[in-house]
């Protein structure tokens, strides 16, 4: 049961549970051994003792009938001493015989001595056993050395496995965006191998990111650059509406740009955050905003049943709402999208086809998309997920309905 009940307790999935189990059964099955052993061993030195006991009585009887006395130089050669001879002992003789019984031959142990009754029609006796039965005091140190040894083995394999630990540790750090780590190992065991495997794949991956980061940062200095040229250039132009076109098209390539900017980052789990209380309807004002389109009342019906106060980065979350919303009129059947504003959620739905695959598809980056690169749904989720909010979505009447869960 005790066995059970670790196996319950410890997961087993664990290597070091595991290990643990394994030594924790071997010391159980070594002290039982050694128990068996013990009991074994004293039980067969009782047994010596008992066997001499009979010898010496049946000496001693043939003495008397041949001498007429006890022989008590046998005796003491034996260790075994006369403590009472003719029954003058009345006290120990009423403690062997307890049940008021009269016995003929009767051994006790009595405060730890030995005692023989030997009560004939020739003679009475009371003899004490000083021989001791003999404690394998070998099994003891025998038993102390295997302990030791598998305490030692316990400790040596716990410390072998010990980078492991270390290991898990930077692969969750890894896992979350420290592209610092290092775990390059000296030694020459297979642990050993692993984490400088990984140490290896680390580097590559944080080479390929810089040189990605490196990249998109230099293409969108370079587009920066015509961009302000042609702000400076359409500053020129007489005709006002046309002038009122450029600024808003070259407000856009800016917004996209920076936007672009926080794509890279949240993908490279790069990003800073900057966590405040907002309200939901000005978070969703400033994605509106985001999406520079004319007239967003002819594409977009605002219901706020009850507002909520909110604690996130506001361009992130208005860049989440904005994709939602983007995608809510793109993919309509009348480029329109419905939001929702009730306690703690956010929902956003239009009428439109069933998404073809399942939703955890889609925030997975660049996935199969229609007219997109696939990193819509992807990015929404990253900064979600940044906000420990939740992302659903149901088809129901003919519309698709995202609802953003604080």
């Amino acid at each position: 049961m005790l066995v059970i009940n670790l196996f319950k307790k410890f997961s087993i999935s664990s290597l070091r549970a595991k290990i643990d189990i394994i030594f924790f059964i071997a010391v159980i099955l070594l002290i039982l051994l050694f128990s068996a052993l013990w009991k074994s061993s004293v039980n067969r030195s009782f047994q010596e003792i008992q066997m001499q006991e009979r010898a010496n009585i049946h000496y001693l009887y043939l003495y008397y009938l041949k001498t007429g006395k006890i022989d008590k130089e046998y005796l003491s050669s034996q260790n075994i001493k006369v403590i009472d001879a003719g029954g003058k002992n009345i006290k120990l003789y009423h403690q062997i015989n307890k049940d008021k019984k009269k016995k003929k031959f009767a051994v006790i142990n009595i405060h730890l001595h030995r005692y023989i009754l030997i009560n004939n029609d020739r003679f009475k006796l009371i003899l004490e056993n000083l021989n001791k039965p003999h404690f394998p005091i070998e099994l003891i140190i025998a038993l102390g050395g295997a302990l030791l040894l598998l305490l030692i083995l316990y400790l040596w394999i716990v410390r072998s496995i010990k980078p492991l630990s270390e290991l898990k540790e930077k692969i969750i750090r890894f896992s979350e965006g420290d592209l610092s780590i290092r775990c390059h190992s000296d030694k020459k065991d297979e642990i050993a191998e692993v984490a400088n495997a990984f140490d290896k794949a680390v580097e590559t991956i944080r080479n390929l990111l810089q040189s990605r980061q490196l990249l998109l940062r230099a293409i969108m200095h370079e587009l920066k650059t015509p961009i302000a040229k042609g702000r400076l250039i359409s500053e020129m132009i007489n005709d006002s509406k046309r002038k009122k076109q450029f600024h808003a098209i070259f407000e856009r390539l800016n917004l996209l740009i920076d936007e672009f900017a926080k794509v890279e980052q949240i993908s490279s789990k790069n990003v800073r955050t900057n966590f405040h209380k907002y309200k939901a309807s000005d978070i969703l004002e400033g994605s509106i905003d985001l999406l520079m389109i004319d007239e967003p009342t002819k594409h977009i019906h605002i219901v706020i049943q009850k507002d909520f106060t909110l604690q996130g980065d506001f361009e992130l979350l208005s860049l989440a709402i904005k994709n939602l919303i983007d995608n809510a009129i793109k993919y309509s059947k009348n480029r329109y999208a419905d939001i929702l504003i009730r306690q703690n959620e956010i929902q956003i739905s239009n009428i439109g086809k069933a998404l073809p695959y399942p939703i955890d598809e889609y925030f997975t980056p660049f996935h199969s998309s229609e007219g997109g690169l696939g990193l819509g749904l992807y990015i929404v989720k990253s900064i979600l997920d940044i906000h420990n909010m939740k992302l659903e979505y149901r088809y129901r009447n003919d519309s698709n309905i995202f609802t953003i869960f604080l």
